[in-house]
């Protein structure tokens, strides 16, 4: 039966198979929790990208393989007696079911902002008692840093984002988007005085550098978007654009070496009204 219909059994079935001792595939056999990760930040990338791209024939498959990883983690929990897809399935069934009372129970929220500060402070309690799980020796609440359990894998951008965010829920925060502003404006001047110095400290312009950018994802945040969508569509514009000077500097018959900046400049401003134009 399991053969003949498409469920989440049957993928179930297939795992299980796939991780059979005797004749299950070498190579699946020889995964473990570590050795999938990488697989698992490919694919969930792909399906941005086909989310990015329009293409929802690509988008279904990408979501499968994305799945599938979820399968293949709680088959490695099963196997180890960690949990399994069930117990994976409940949790987050009860997360969010307590994440959002005013849908299943009866809380009355009248705002985005207090839906907002609900989901964050349930976000809150769940970090204190896994940090009461992990430190069983010690209630003190106020030894649990709000940044203790942020992912260290996540894209830079989007854990500057995070990290901003926790500590904006407790008040540490800009509240004046000018005040973004003028740190932004100060940092520019500290990698200005740096890159100007009579002698270059690469270690501290580095350090100028990063404080730049980490202020700028905070302009990101207050804008309400996300830098690492953000930075992801100026790289697709970019690139198009990018494309669109090569084709000019394929058309003249010069190499790009053999054009100076100037011109290679007015390739670009020629792609940009283009756009302009079919808009």
């Amino acid at each position: 039966m399991l053969k003949e219909q498409a469920s989440i059994e049957k993928l179930r079935w297939i795992m299980s198979q796939l991780r059979d001792p005797i004749t299950g595939c070498p190579w699946d056999l020889k995964q473990d929790f570590a050795s999938i990760t990488s697989h698992t930040l490919e694919e969930a990338y792909e399906v941005v990208d086909a989310i990015e791209q329009g293409d929802f024939v690509e988008l279904e498959k990408e979501l499968g393989d994305l799945l599938f990883q979820v399968i293949f983690y709680s088959q490695l929990g099963q196997e180890q007696q960690y949990f399994d897809f069930d117990s994976v399935i409940a949790a987050i069934c009860e997360k969010l079911i307590r994440r959002h009372p005013h849908v299943f129970a009866q809380a009355n929220f009248h705002s985005d902002a207090e839906i907002k500060a609900n989901w964050e402070n349930e976000k809150i309690l769940e970090r204190q008692q896994k940090s009461q799980r992990e430190m069983a020796n010690t209630t003190d609440k106020q030894n649990l840093s709000l940044l203790a359990d942020i992912p260290k894998n996540l894209p830079a951008l989007s854990q500057a984002a995070k990290i901003q965010k926790r500590c904006a829920h407790v008040g540490f925060d800009w509240h004046n988007i000018n005040d973004v502003f003028a740190k932004i404006e100060e940092e520019v001047q500290e990698v200005k005085d740096e890159l100007e110095a009579k002698s270059l400290n690469k270690k501290a312009l580095a350090e100028e550098l990063g404080d730049l950018m980490f202020a700028v994802v905070n302009l990101c945040r207050h804008a309400k978007e996300d830098p690492e969508t953000l930075l992801r569509h100026a790289n697709k514009k970019f690139t198009k654009r990018f494309h669109g000077v090569e084709a000019q500097v394929h058309q003249s018959g010069k190499s790009f070496t053999e054009h100076d900046l100037a011109e290679l400049e007015n390739y670009w401003q020629q792609v940009k009204n283009q756009e302009r134009k079919a808009s």
